[in-house]
């Protein structure tokens, strides 16, 4: 929570027009940038101050202005006196894509960890590098680094320099979804040192995120077939995702996972590393036809098929459940324990199936005999 603009350290003119009491015609002005005697920075403050009053008649003459502040003043505000974290913050957001503005604000001391965690999550390739520079800021507000790895204009090398930092501290960064999976792989790679320019592997990074943002199917597929014998192929157009997938790092992989296309997540929890898998059905991108389509599958791993059983919010689909329960690569303590939940046409099927375990089979039966007497 950012503290709300502090009126008292205003200069006494600011601090008359910044009285909901001072003249409307006064007010009106300073809405639109016009305050003589006043510094830049006691001119933006009102403008934030005006723009963040509900009932206030200027707010959206003081809006308006804030968001294309000319030059002189803008420049004169980050020059002058210190910014209150507030103005800062609005700052910040409106002018995101002008670097050098941003790069002036970060380096003020009163900027918001809110504000940073904006700026990490929102903003683009420049910025991401900005924010990542500051080390012992990240340590103590760790939500800064989960923001810059969950955006994907972050390089990937920077990522992972950001991932390697947490670890090494001790941190652990709970807003990764996949952070157990996250922090293991990166204890085996080569840091990258900081540069000016992307590396190769940020390269392939970008280049796999466009390829895979072409292929991008309107409706959700598959990206596999199977054969007569239950055997799966990639289809042909996928195949070249997969093999952009396939020169990865294990953790490159697992950022793909965390970011990427319903495709990627497709193929990425066949993985063979079940690190990379397990990241995968983690997703916070994952939706629940595609954990369908995954119950339904008798290639994927037990222990993918383990974490969708015990991800809360995926329980709440029946299929997801019947699925998981005719599924033979299905823990056995897990399928039994879903059993109880199957419709009683369901548990029949399953009593009879050739495709599902004996202990599960046993189990349907007897939740069927029970429901009989």
């Amino acid at each position: 929570m950012i503290a709300p603009i502090d009126v008292g350290v205003l200069s006494a003119p600011a601090q008359k027009l910044a009285q909901p009491g001072a003249p409307q015609k006064l007010r009106d002005m300073a809405a639109r940038g016009i305050a003589p005697g006043l510094k830049p920075g006691d001119v933006v403050t009102l403008l934030v101050l005006l723009a963040s009053r509900e009932e206030e008649p200027s707010r959206a003459a003081a809006e308006k202005t804030l968001s294309a502040l000319p030059d002189p003043l803008l420049q004169g505000a980050l020059g002058g006196e210190l910014l209150q974290p507030l103005v800062i913050d609005r700052l910040a957001r409106l002018y995101t894509d002008r670097l050098p503005v941003v790069e002036r604000l970060c380096a003020m001391p009163g900027i918001a960890a809110d504000t940073l965690e904006e700026l990490a999550r929102t903003g683009g390739e420049a910025v991401t590098e900005l924010i990542a520079v500051n080390e012992e800021r990240l340590l103590t507000s760790p939500r800064i680094i989960e923001r810059l790895y969950l955006n994907k204009h972050t390089r990937m090398s920077t990522a992972d320099r950001l991932v390697d930092l947490a670890a090494r501290n001790g941190v652990e960064l709970t807003g990764i979804p996949a952070w157990r999976e996250v922090s293991i792989a990166i204890k085996d790679e080569l840091i990258a040192e900081p540069s000016p320019e992307p590396t190769p592997d940020d390269v392939l990074f970008a280049e796999t995120q466009a390829l895979a943002e072409a292929l991008a199917a309107e409706e959700t597929v598959d990206t596999h077939v199977e054969d007569e014998e239950g055997k799966e192929e990639i289809k042909e157009r996928y195949i070249p995702l997969s093999k952009r997938l396939a020169d990865m790092t294990m953790s490159q992989r697992i950022r793909r996972a965390m970011l990427g296309s319903r495709e990627e997540r497709m193929l990425l929890v066949r993985d063979s590393n079940r690190l990379v898998a397990s990241a995968a059905v983690r997703s916070p991108q994952m939706q629940e036809e595609e954990v369908v389509l995954i119950t339904r599958n008798r290639n994927i791993s037990d222990e993918v098929l383990r974490i969708i059983a015990t991800t809360p919010e995926w329980m709440k689909s029946y299929t997801v459940k019947r699925n998981l329960v005719e599924n033979p690569r299905t823990p056995v303590l897990v399928a039994t324990r879903l059993v109880q939940h199957l419709r009683e046409s369901d548990l029949r099927g399953v009593s009879k199936s050739k495709n599902v375990t004996s202990p599960v089979k046993d189990a349907a039966r007897r939740h069927l005999d029970r429901r009989k007497s």
